[in-house]
């Protein structure tokens, strides 16, 4: 069973999915299950929760404080993860009004649940790159370079999109790879060589950014056929919907976009 972790970061924080899901029934009640503003109309105020994949952690936070300044009186609730952790909570019942995924196929699972309000739409991609020490210790110029007998090298779960998409780069370049260890999300991935913990990581190149010289980053071939397309939505149940639908239009305005490929994302 696929392991997860729910994290809250500012502006604000909460622990586990019991603890959210236990809010449903307040959220619920508080609005009678119309959604705060539902509609277009009127202004958008009050507290605006983002569900979002751990690699848009750092871009996201800085959409949300220029979210806040743009529209007074409203709070934006990250909870970043594993996209596949997220989309089971969504599906569960956890109440939330934007879902921001690391790849269609973790989307897929909130709309074939019937749970996104509309289509999503794709924002942004990413490509994979191999984290490593600063300097390179080691010398890794490619994916087979992995395989070097005592190298700790580590990945993402196979059950999220950094996981899926970097064993499908493996597969592409015919390397077989046993890692030290399968990490629940990017970030967690990444702290492994931060912390010295691992020789190597394959994760999403804005991680790599987002690290700054904490790593250096390899670039690889086969990372050209194994491009994640981000997907994000207004979610069917939203308690704050004309909220959510500000902010996937900040998202998707010139300014999100700016500061998304700021971070290294690339435009889809």
């Amino acid at each position: 069973m696929p392991r997860t972790r729910w994290t809250r970061h500012p502006l604000r924080v909460s622990a586990a999915v019991a603890a959210v899901l236990a809010a449903l029934s307040a959220c619920a009640g508080s609005d009678d299950g119309t959604g705060t503003g539902s509609g277009a109309s009127g202004d958008v105020s009050g507290e605006v929760t983002v569900f979002a994949a751990a690699s848009l952690t750092e871009s996201f936070e800085k959409l949300g404080a220029r979210f806040e300044k743009e529209h007074p009186g409203t709070e934006v609730t990250f909870s970043f993860g594993g996209s596949d952790a997220l989309a089971a909570g969504i599906t569960a019942g956890a109440p939330a009004d934007v879902f921001a995924a690391a790849s269609p196929a973790t989307m897929d699972v909130v709309t074939d649940a019937g749970a996104a309000a509309g289509t999503p739409v794709t924002f942004v991609r990413n490509r994979l790159e191999i984290a490593v020490p600063p300097g390179n210790p080691d010398g890794i110029g490619s994916l087979r370079d992995l395989t070097e007998p005592g190298l700790k090298v580590v990945l993402c779960d196979e059950t999220v999109p950094c996981g899926a998409a970097a064993q499908q780069a493996l597969d592409a370049g015919g390397v077989r790879l046993t890692p030290v260890s399968y990490e629940e999300d990017v970030k967690s991935a990444l702290t492994k060589v931060v912390l010295k913990e691992a020789d190597a990581a394959v994760v999403y190149r804005t991680d790599v950014v987002a690290a700054g010289g904490k790593v250096a980053g390899v670039d690889f071939p086969e990372s050209a056929g194994a491009v994640n397309d981000y997907p994000i939505t207004v979610l069917g149940q939203a308690p704050n919907a004309a909220g959510g639908e500000a902010f996937v239009e900040l998202v998707r305005s010139a300014a999100g976009q700016r500061v998304l490929g700021e971070a290294g994302f690339g435009t889809p």
